[in-house]
């Protein structure tokens, strides 16, 4: 046996496992690439060169209105040299050597259903002097909920809701900010999952972050051929018919150190076809045997989308059908997961104030997949729309689209043991056991799947997250169309 650390909490769980146990860090499983040496002159490439049009100042000039558009804090990183940072800064540069003004210029946090930024959120990922440079030009979050800042500008012919943001769609150039980025709602961050979930609305969010999207046979394993690809690829071209010119995307591929590998620059489908190879290298770790018969997951109570995420039960089972999704490849057909979690029902009802509701709503609900019918009236409700534009806190919907991920677990696990609960029924409420001790779980687990399971490990979700494939089975490739 061996011993392992796993997040739980504000600390941490040692457990023994099987010597024969793969665990998935960087240095043990795999070895991390390394960055470029000069992402400066990487990026300046980049803007120079772009695929599939123009560079800026051949598409803009005195008069136009420009539109520019990051994400949030929840990946990219915060270190002095980072994508949005570099981004930014030498696209303003550019702007304003091309002629435009800076009163035509905007920039948009793309948040989607996120929570806003405060200054110093800002501050903290994009520092000081460039946040007073863009809240002097004028820089807000997105609000999907304002009445005359948002547009419904139509459907996509398999009638998904088409909803953007106006100063995106208005724009003389919309230019995005993205990541290209392990992620386990179609692939890779970047690329038309930036606008269509970061400048849309909840009801055009929820055509592809729902049940018919998550719950098909092609969404896991995570590729760039699902459906839910699909669907964002089809969304992105009604936004971008409707505008008066394509989105100009600048994209990084990022190592696990938020680091920039590559940075490609240009339309959406050019920038997708030149970063997605590069991003699945990164992203796609061979696993060294047969498929595993049970997951092991470490939980801590903060990590992605803030604090909470480990404790609140929707976002403690949206972990677990996340990281069932980037391992499936190198698990059985129904594995068993073991998941070290406090689960203490602490939902952070500031950040995420609509979640007890949808928790109370799923209680009454035979799958996962019933909660669509409370979706109208959850998310047109005055009490958490409020909080969403006013006061900092995720959008209701939020709740519904982790809770559909977290279902994913109930489609794929056999049995899902949350170990070392302190509210042990928010574990039962989420269809998950809970057990006291780890040495119980694995007991428990060997009704399932035999005596000695095959095991994967992860212990740390604050780490580099990839997609685990079994030797011999064949990862997907990136597809275009």
């Amino acid at each position: 046996m061996k011993r392992v650390l796993l997040e739980h909490g504000d600390g941490h769980m040692a457990v023994e496992v099987p010597d024969h146990a793969v665990v998935v860090r960087p240095g043990e499983l795999f070895t991390e690439p390394q960055a470029a040496e000069d992402p400066v002159a990487l990026t300046r490439e980049a803007l120079a060169n772009p695929l599939g049009c123009p560079p800026l100042r051949g598409m803009v000039g005195p008069g136009s209105r420009v539109t520019i558009a990051f994400p949030d804090r929840v990946k990219g990183g915060a270190h002095e040299n980072s994508h949005r940072r570099l981004s930014l800064s030498m696209i303003l540069d550019e702007l304003l050597d091309a002629g435009v003004w800076e009163t035509d210029i905007r920039a948009i946090c793309a948040i989607g259903l996120h929570r806003k930024n405060y200054k110093e959120d800002f501050y903290s990922y994009l520092g000081a002097d460039l946040t007073e440079r863009l809240l002097r030009i004028g820089l807000v979050s997105h609000d999907a909920e304002d009445p005359a800042g948002m547009v419904r500008v139509g459907e996509t012919d398999e009638g998904d809701v088409v909803e953007l943001n106006r100063a995106a769609l208005e724009a003389d150039l919309t230019i995005l900010i993205g990541h290209t980025v392990c992620n386990p709602y179609g692939g890779f961050s970047g690329g038309y999952k930036m606008p269509c979930t970061g400048l849309a609305g909840w009801r055009s969010i929820r055509c592809h972050h729902s049940p018919k999207s998550l719950y098909r046979p092609d969404f896991v394993p995570i590729s760039t051929s699902s459906h839910f690809r699909h669907q964002l690829r089809k969304i992105g071209q009604v936004m971008e018919g409707q505008m008066k010119r394509p989105f100009f995307e600048v994209d990084a591929v990022l190592n696990g150190q938020a680091r920039q590998m590559a940075v490609y620059a240009g339309t959406i489908p050019e920038v997708e076809r030149a970063s997605w190879p590069l991003a699945q290298s990164r992203t796609e770790i061979s696993v060294p045997g047969e498929p595993a018969d049970v997951l092991v997951i470490g939980i801590p109570r903060t990590f992605h989308y803030g604090p909470g995420m480990g404790t609140n039960p929707l976002l403690m089972k949206q972990a677990i059908g996340a990281s069932i999704a980037r391992a499936s490849g190198a698990l059985t057909e129904h594995p068993v997961v073991i998941a070290a979690s406090v689960c203490d029902g602490w939902f952070n009802d500031e950040w995420f104030p609509a979640y007890r509701e949808v928790y109370a709503h799923l209680q009454r609900c035979v799958s996962t997949a019933d909660l669509v019918r409370y979706e109208d009236e959850t998310c047109e409700k005055f009490d958490w729309i409020a909080p969403y534009r006013n006061a900092f806190a995720y959008h209701p919907f939020h709740a519904f689209s982790m809770a559909y991920m977290g279902g994913l677990a109930d489609q794929y696990a056999r049995a899902i043991y949350v170990v070392g609960p302190k509210e042990p029924a928010y574990a039962r409420g989420m269809g998950c056991i809970p057990v006291d001790t780890f040495e119980k779980a694995l007991n428990l687990s060997e009704r399932h799947v035999g005596r000695s399971p095959r095991m994967i490990v992860v212990p740390a979700l604050t780490q580099v997250q990839v997609h685990l494939r079994s030797e011999g089975r064949p990862g997907p490739e990136a597809q275009f169309r």
